[in-house]
């Protein structure tokens, strides 16, 4: 018997001892959804020590020097810092999953949706829209009718028109047809339709010339035809038919009327899919004419032949991607990984997989959320929660814009929140949340709806839930060669590689302090 014991003592050692080391260890940076469920289950149960501050330091998949740059200056302070290293975790967060489509194939930098061209005409006038026989068409008692578009590779618009179905009498209305760009009051250009000026008639539409412009892309000098060019990947417009007349417009339901697209250049952008907030429209959303244009160049041809190889080289190198992350986190351990495909799109989604991940793996008080080209000076910034008292419930501390207006085009344009102006939202290079609103917002992460951006995301959820706003009053300086910040400020936007030169995130942020 007593030999027995003596063979199984060691076992049962062992097995304690193995048990007691897995107990202590912390559970794996990968959010929920990002890695295997059967063990994040499983260290969910188990949290690591308690922190005063979770800083969430939001980073690019690309950002490596960016990363570096934290972890050789404030990130290896607090490290080495006797007392930070027990009261602060700060960790990186990275989507898990790169965009599988190159840049030079996506409808605009900021997602990850394809630039669906396929077939293009070429070289020829294309008639934007088209009543069939069967279209629903008519007087209507609409005066104004309005349709907006997107056109995602350059086109020249060459003509405006309107439907009119003329008698023996000929064109008898007067009518006049507008192009904007969106959130511009001054048209781009006009035509007039009018008994004695009325076009040709092609089909069922008169059309009048116009001076020609390349859309995308306004510069502000013209070219020799003359044709104007407008900067960005996309262009974004209305036509606006107008009556000058007592009647109404031969006008035609939007979602029964033809549109000629060139193969996927053109795309209308339609109130009802619920993607386009009603004061975008004037007037009835339809169609009262068209416009002719032509698909301009063969560098699409020649980009649409190129695509599959590019196509190859991009998920060879995000491949590479993935496996330099892989070996990074293994090396620094302070990367976490969330569920979403990294892009600017997506950065509502990351923090919100990150707030999730922080509720079920660390044990805290507040979360500081900043970004990787941003200085945090952590003696100040808790200096100042003292000072403020910013230790307690429902507290929401940062820099915050108020009454901002809604872009409707752009890096910034928002699409899907109707109001004109966003609710309060924090911006500059952070802001802290109590461990209360960072579980309502994990507890709710699957309802909560993500806009443009993540600040006015954010500024959007709080709206639900009225949290005490704590105003940081001083604005953060552009840093100069050397760090000279203003000594009150916890927090500051600072270029870490390039602490000469202003920091990308203040360029950012004058945009969006200008003046409304």
């Amino acid at each position: 018997m007593r030999n027995w014991l003596v063979l199984l003592c060691p076992c049962v050692l062992g097995a304690a001892l193995h048990l007691w080391l897995r107990l202590r260890s912390a559970p794996p940076a990968r959010a929920p959804g990002a890695g295997a469920a059967d063990s994040q289950a499983f260290f969910h149960q188990w949290k690591s020590s308690h922190y005063d501050v979770v800083v969430g330091v939001l980073s690019a998949r690309s950002n490596r020097e960016l990363r570096d740059a934290i972890r050789n200056t404030w990130l290896k302070h607090s490290l080495r810092h006797p007392a930070l290293s027990q009261r602060v975790l700060v960790k990186f967060i990275i989507g898990a999953r790169g965009c599988d489509v190159p840049v030079e194939d996506r409808e605009d930098p900021y997602s990850c949706r394809l630039l669906n061209i396929s077939n293009p005409v070429l070289n020829q006038e294309i008639e934007a829209f088209s009543l069939s026989e069967e279209g629903s068409s008519g007087l209507s008692e609409a005066r104004v009718v309005s349709v907006s578009f997107r056109v995602l590779h350059p086109i020249v618009i060459t003509s405006l028109g309107v439907f009119y179905e003329a008698s023996d009498e000929g064109f008898q209305r007067n009518i006049t047809v507008k192009l904007y760009q969106a959130e511009q009051e001054e048209a781009l250009f006009t035509a007039r339709f009018s008994p004695p000026s009325c076009g040709v008639q092609v089909n069922k539409l008169w059309y009048k010339p116009v001076e020609q412009f390349i859309l995308p892309e306004v510069k502000a000098q013209r070219k020799t035809l003359p044709v104007w060019s407008f900067t960005g990947r996309s262009f974004e417009g209305t036509v606006v038919w107008e009556s000058q007349d007592l009647h109404g417009l031969v006008s035609g339901n939007l979602h029964r009327v033809t549109v000629h697209d060139g193969g996927g250049v053109l795309r209308v952008i339609t109130a009802g899919e619920g993607a386009l907030p009603h004061e975008f429209m004037e007037g009835v959303e339809g169609v009262a004419g068209g416009f002719i244009y032509t698909i301009q160049g063969d560098a699409l041809l020649r980009s649409l032949h190129s695509r599959p190889q590019r196509l190859a080289d991009h998920i060879r190198s995000l491949h590479e991607e993935d496996a330099l992350l892989t070996e990074e986190s293994s090396v620094h351990g302070d990367i976490v990984f969330v569920d979403v495909v990294d892009t600017y799109r997506n950065v509502p989604a990351k923090l919100l997989n990150f707030y999730r991940w922080t509720v079920e793996t660390t044990s805290f008080s507040l979360l500081l959320k900043t970004d990787d080209d941003c200085y945090i000076d952590l003696e100040a910034v808790f200096k100042r929660i003292s000072q403020k008292n910013l230790d307690g419930p429902n507290v929401w501390w940062g820099n915050f814009r108020l009454n901002w207006a809604v872009d409707r085009t752009g890096k910034w344009q928002e699409l899907e929140y109707p109001s004109p102006a966003y609710p309060a939202f924090a911006c500059g290079s952070g802001y802290v949340i109590s461990r209360d609103i960072v579980n309502w917002l994990a507890s709710n992460s699957g309802r909560l709806k993500t806009y443009q951006g993540e600040d006015v995301s954010m500024g959007i959820w709080m709206a639900a839930i009225g949290p005490r706003r704590y105003q940081e009053p001083q604005n953060l300086p552009a840093p100069p060669a050397k760090r000279h910040c203003d000594t009150d400020l916890p927090l500051s936007a600072l270029n870490l590689l390039k602490w000469p030169q202003e920091s990308t995130y203040n360029s950012k942020r004058r945009r969006k302090t200008k003046t409304h």
